[in-house]
């Protein structure tokens, strides 16, 4: 499956559009990183914790949308962006989205 942020693939030739497909994930943090959060606030640096769960977040969106996209048929996925939001204090959204597409 192509996942590109970009609305066209190079040397490829969009044949069929299937539309807008998404993928999303809630994470709730943890207060064990919390703590360890606290820590990092007060002294600087960058909170590895919250980097590593964003990351296995869009990640997770991005196989959702994937999936998503293959049960319509599609072979690639363009014009790919990621939404944030915050559900409550301690939960956020993570949304993948993008054009489900066939490229040959």
């Amino acid at each position: 499956m192509i996942v590109t942020a970009s609305s066209t693939v190079p040397g490829k030739t969009i044949t069929k559009s299937f539309g807008l497909v998404k993928g999303n994930t809630i994470r709730a943090r943890h207060i064990g990183k919390d703590i360890a959060a606290v820590f990092k606030n007060m002294f600087g640096g960058e909170i590895e914790e919250y980097t590593k769960l964003m990351a296995e977040s869009r990640e997770q969106a991005i196989d959702r949308m994937t999936e998503a996209a293959k049960e319509l048929g599609a072979n690639a996925v363009i014009d790919v962006k990621f939404s944030t939001s915050y559900i409550m204090q301690s939960a956020a959204e993570i949304l993948a989205y993008g054009t489900a597409v066939i490229v040959e």
